[in-house]
């Protein structure tokens, strides 16, 4: 009785390899390798990025390609790999050492820890801080460049960007090599309150120090530029060039709008409108600023070495 029971139970009856091939259907039996063709493929959720100024999609490849520029002209943030693969020649480099600083000497919380926007910051960009450091040579001239990465809170200036824009000056100076600073930020980092705004000061010293031994300091202001940066070692290079449509400025134009009360120019604080009223020397296009850089750092140093001969 058992036996029956257990014979006819559904659990125990299992289908032949011959019956589970007639159940999937005529076509799996005369092409079996056809219903694998048509599985359902994972799409990459960043395949495709939206222009920022259009709303058209762009397949990421061709946006890489184009070194992330858009077809309308806009020149999307790229953090410092990228920065430094397009800038030195034949995008080799010798990443640089920042020095560590304390972390969180104040503390402080704004709802969240300082400590835990900076762990954040850091899986998000895979970077240590703000500023990333990069030697290498620039159409074919020696040199030393720093990036700011908007992507890590914003670009802000606190202790780790201010030592590392130190260290980037005197590897320079070390190397006598000029130094080349792509800036990109909203400010000072509020966490650091006046340890912050010290920076200001301190990365100013710094360009002093590149002065007296008469080694170029050029500046790419990329978007945004702003706050602490701007009003710092952002507009102390020996040469200013931008991004095309790159915001720079101190405040930004809503709370400069909201001061004074009236509208702004089209335009106001771009790097185009920056160039007529001399606050930038020339706006450069991305693909343009290797070649560019290489001759500026070229005539430089060829001048530095005559007087120096002399």
């Amino acid at each position: 009785m058992l036996e029956a029971m257990a014979m006819a139970d559904p659990k125990n009856d299992k289908p032949t390899r011959g019956n589970a091939r007639e159940r999937q259907g005529w076509l799996a039996r005369i092409a079996p390798g056809v219903r694998g063709a048509f599985v359902k493929r994972e799409t990459p959720e960043n395949l495709w990025v939206k222009c920022p100024d259009t709303g058209e999609m762009i397949y990421r490849p061709d946006l890489e390609a184009a070194w992330w520029v858009t077809p309308a002209g806009r020149h999307m943030r790229i953090g410092p790999d990228l920065r430094f693969k397009y800038t030195f020649d034949d995008g080799v480099f010798e990443p640089l050492d920042s020095p560590t600083v304390a972390e969180d000497p104040l503390r402080f919380f704004d709802g969240k820890s300082y400590k835990d926007r900076l762990a954040a910051a850091r899986k998000a960009t895979g970077e240590p801080d703000a500023v990333a450091i990069g030697a290498g040579r620039i159409g074919g001239t020696p040199a030393v460049a720093l990036v700011q990465d908007f992507a890590f809170m914003g670009g802000s200036l606190g202790m780790a960007a201010g030592e590392a824009f130190i260290a980037a000056a005197r590897a320079a100076i070390a190397r006598e090599a000029p130094l080349v600073a792509f800036t990109a930020a909203g400010g000072a980092r509020m966490q650091e309150g006046t340890l912050s705004l010290m920076q200001m000061a301190r990365t100013t010293l710094a360009i002093q120090e590149m002065k007296r031994a008469r080694l170029p300091y050029i500046v790419v202001l990329t978007d945004p530029t702003t706050g602490g940066v701007t009003a710092s070692y952002a507009m102390l290079g020996d040469i200013h060039l931008a991004e095309p449509g790159a915001l720079i400025g101190f405040a930004g134009p809503r709370v400069i709008e909201q001061t004074i009360r009236e509208t702004l120019p089209p335009g106001f604080q771009r790097a185009e409108y920056l160039v007529e009223k001399g606050m930038v020397d020339r706006v450069v296009a991305r693909h343009e600023l290797p070649v560019v850089l290489g001759s500026i750092l070229k005539t430089l140093m060829m001048a530095r070495d005559g007087s120096k001969a002399a």
